[in-house]
């Protein structure tokens, strides 16, 4: 007996399903943060790693639980660095997290 053939469904139609507004569901300039962390986060680029942003949240990796209270005191200049050197409000919430990098 033959498996059934099972109907399949063209690339173009499950991209357009996940794109339901015709948009892409990120903002491709928010690629810049991750070109220009090092610059921004200064010592603590080798500490953290931003992971992900969504919705202009921002979300920081740290290795160890001792690096979150001192980001948490830095998380303003941090935005607004990254904002000044974006030229754009591209971030308006970091937040730390701990993790692996």
């Amino acid at each position: 007996m033959e498996p059934a053939k099972k109907d399949l469904i063209p690339l173009a139609d499950v991209i357009a399903n996940l794109m339901t507004d015709g948009t892409l569901p990120f903002d491709s300039e928010d690629a810049d943060i991750w070109r220009v962390w090092h610059e921004v986060a200064g010592a603590f680029s080798d500490v953290c790693k931003p992971t992900r942003i969504r919705k202009k949240r921002l979300q920081v990796t740290v290795p160890d639980p001792i690096w979150l209270q001192e980001l948490r005191f830095s998380e303003k200049r941090i935005r607004a660095d990254l904002n000044r050197k974006l030229q754009r409000n591209a971030v308006s919430k970091i937040d730390f997290r701990v993790g692996p990098q």
